[in-house]
């Protein structure tokens, strides 16, 4: 079973992440909430209390298969400023784990020029810091380890990317029609 870590950060997009969350459990995907904060409940970019699964510092990086990073103002930043993440993100990518990014958070990705090469998408108007990357604008983008999405809209294909990537498409179109969404 592939294990994933998915981080919340003050500010970040509660959608986003939880959507993920929600899908990869239905999967049966073993998937960890982890807050970069310190405390286990983080406040969202619209006020809501989310409450982690457990803090980065109890992190065992080399169980997990994947890093997720949800988006969202200021939780791209506040994810982009945690120096063990930003460590660990270059290890997956490094050891060709896969790394997860969605909305703004992307640009994390950018900015350490993960993307070099790599097609890939973000949130409207962030094209710009996907430096060295072939920008598309399809809502979800998988390039070799490398899964980025669009913005909350585009939250439950970014996790049925996730599920085909990890797991299968045909998990990944049946998770989806159990929630009655079409692919």
């Amino acid at each position: 079973m592939s294990k994933v870590y998915l981080f919340f950060a003050q500010g970040m997009e509660e959608i986003e992440g939880l959507t993920v969350v929600d899908l990869l459990r239905r999967a049966k995907i073993d998937v960890t909430t982890v807050s970069v904060t310190g405390e286990q409940y983080v406040i969202g970019s619209h006020n809501i209390e989310v409450k982690s699964d457990i803090l980065l510092e109890n992190v065992d990086w080399l169980l997990g298969d994947m890093i997720v990073l949800p988006g969202g103002m200021p939780g791209t930043l506040n994810l982009e400023a945690c120096t063990e993440l930003m460590k660990q993100v270059d290890n997956y990518v490094n050891q060709g784990k896969r790394v997860a990014a969605i909305c703004a958070a992307p640009t994390i990705l950018g900015h350490r020029g993960i993307l070099k090469g790599k097609r890939a998408c973000c949130y409207p108007g962030k094209e710009d810091q996907l430096d060295g990357a072939k920008v598309v604008y399809d809502s979800v983008c998988v390039d070799g380890s490398i899964i980025t999405g669009r913005g909350l809209g585009t939250a439950i294909d970014f996790a049925l990317a996730i599920i085909e990537e990890l797991e299968s498409k045909k998990l990944a179109d049946d998770i989806a029609t159990s929630v009655v969404y079409s692919r």
